[in-house]
């Protein structure tokens, strides 16, 4: 069920895409009341559905990522390489507020769904396009996922690394979701346009785009001929209050002591090292630089004496920046995230719960909807036909034909 009162309800929008970052605006919406219809493929549906199945990936009887990603959503299994199926999806159209798609053009030609073809349906629509490395240039075909468009074409995976290790990984979902959140803004910059001109457009964000703007600092760098950056190594850094301490029960501290003129008095105090305050190695910053080595060596020392617990309350006693290095499998107990609502609970209808990541957006006064669970393939293929005006004879014509399932 719908709730009325969200603030994004009665608001209607078409799911299209696969896998994560163009679904992912669309959940977004749902967490704010929209109603949201997920079109999948009938048969395995999404491919996203067995992501969690792929090394190294954590295993899982849970379709976790699907979970995560299409809360919300109601979802009806179409054939859109069918003529009639293209054409329950043109019924959709009509009076949808968004149409959310990820398919490269190809597909998107093959579908009859390009924004050329679906806008004439309704002047109102907003089509929120997401793509892995834009809309023009050699390469608009190209698969693009988070690992390659947005981690390691933007020069993200180059520079966040040690310069003696090899370029990372990251993780499921580590550009999709940002890049997600910059298309759900293009989507609402679109309804204020068109509450000013009540015509809908079309709206686009690539992978590409949004992994050179999280990477903008060093690519701005770049652009005004700074000197090349190169990865260094947490004992090689230049700046040894802006790196990482292993603790004596083998937890690590990230400390970021930007502001050294303000905050340097302070750190030797927090560390019962005030003698560092007299070391004409370290008293004045051009010889921090010039002696990073050695100071880091003298931390490494003192971060060893003690454990996690112990440096948190004498680093925040003397108000130094640093953060904790959190370990995964504790971050669905840390007390902060839990204080601000990071988690919410999805309740099934075999009576479990589980919990999930939530949008991490918020406006005060306007409550999210209480997450629903994620829909089978096709699970309410036959509600929202009957919305469309088809009766049971047309359903199950369609079935037959293999456009619905």
């Amino acid at each position: 069920m719908q709730d009325p009162t969200a603030i994004l309800a009665g608001l209607k929008v078409i799911d299209c895409g696969t896998f994560i970052f163009g679904p992912a605006v669309a959940t977004v919406l749902s967490d704010f009341g929209a109603d949201v219809i997920k079109v999948e493929p009938p048969g395995i549906g999404d491919p996203y559905r067995y992501l969690h199945k792929m090394p190294p990936i954590p295993d899982s009887e849970h379709a976790y990522g699907w979970m995560l990603t299409n809360r919300n959503k109601r979802g009806i299994a179409l054939n859109l390489k069918d003529a009639e199926g293209q054409a329950v999806l043109r019924r959709l159209i009509t009076d949808a507020d968004v149409f959310v798609t990820n398919y490269h053009p190809s597909v998107l030609r093959a579908f009859r769904a390009t924004y050329e073809e679906l806008a004439p349906l309704n002047s109102r629509l907003i089509y929120a396009y997401a793509t892995g490395y834009g809309e023009r240039g050699a390469e608009v075909e190209k698969p693009g996922y988070d690992a390659t468009a947005w981690w390691a074409r933007s020069g993200l995976m180059e520079s966040v690394r040690e310069a003696d290790s090899d370029p990372a990984l990251s993780v499921p979902g580590m550009g999709d979701h940002p890049s997600a959140m910059a298309l759900v803004s293009g989507v609402l910059l679109a309804m204020l346009q068109r509450e000013r001109t009540g015509k809908g457009t079309k709206v686009s964000s690539s992978l590409l785009a949004n992994g050179a703007w999280a990477n903008g600092y060093l690519l701005q760098a770049v652009l005004v001929g700074a000197k090349q950056f190169a990865p260094v190594t947490r004992r090689s850094t230049p700046n040894a209050l802006v790196n990482r301490y292993r603790t004596r029960d083998d937890r690590w501290i990230f400390l970021a002591v930007i502001q050294e003129q303000k905050d340097w008095p302070r750190l030797p105090v927090a560390l019962s090292r005030t003698d560092l305050l007299d070391d004409q190695r370290f008293n004045e910053l051009p010889a921090r630089r010039a002696n990073a080595t050695a100071l880091i060596s003298e931390l490494d020392a003192i971060f060893a004496t003690r454990d996690l617990a112990e440096w948190r309350e004498a680093l925040d006693r003397q108000d130094i920046t640093f953060g904790i290095i959190g370990r995964l499998t504790e971050a669905d107990e840390d007390q902060q995230m839990i204080d601000n609502d990071v988690f919410r609970d999805v309740h099934f209808a075999d009576g479990t719960m589980l919990r999930t990541v939530d949008s991490p957006v918020s406006l005060a006064g306007c409550d999210k909807v209480q997450p629903r669970p994620a829909p089978t393939l096709g699970e309410h293929s036959d509600q929202i036909l009957s919305e469309l005006g088809y009766d049971a004879a047309q359903v199950a014509a369609l079935r037959a034909r293999g456009a619905v399932a």
